[in-house]
């Protein structure tokens, strides 16, 4: 599983997933891309997930790259506690995911390929997405 290595703060607070991405909006290093349309948090386990999907079918024909990494974690208390005494212990790691982000960047395949692959990473994940093409100096603002 994906998880820093170390952090600064133990724990974070939840945030809000308003807005469209900022940075990670643009094709940078495939031809093909997936991009999502939705606000999510996507854990650690669906990334993991995806990217195993896409490395099963692709075999060595071509090269992924995963553009989210989970660098936020998310508590719980246990089960049949009381209220108070504290926040919960950190339980698992998610990566915000903003409309607009690219997730993940296929190069070295036919667009047919291409879209199968991204398809089933996609089937994966908890948010809409949508399949896009390299073109020059194109973001996606969330759509």
């Amino acid at each position: 599983m994906l998880e820093p290595k170390k952090t600064k703060y133990r724990k974070h607070h939840r945030g809000r997933r308003t807005g469209k991405a900022t940075s990670g909006n643009s094709i940078a290093f495939g031809e093909y891309g997936l991009v999502a349309l939705e606000p999510a948090w996507v854990t650690a386990r669906q990334i993991e997930a995806s990217r195993v999907a896409i490395a099963h079918k692709m075999k060595k024909g071509g090269k992924l790259w995963v553009r989210i990494f989970p660098d936020k974690p998310v508590t719980k208390k246990p089960a049949e506690t009381r209220m108070g005494k504290g926040k919960g212990a950190p339980e698992f790691w998610v990566s915000v995911v903003k409309p607009g982000r690219i997730l993940f960047e296929l190069e070295g395949m036919g667009l047919d390929d291409a879209h199968h692959l991204l398809r089933l990473a996609a089937n994966k994940l908890p948010m809409k997405t949508r399949f896009v093409k390299r073109e020059a100096g194109v973001r996606y603002e969330g759509f």
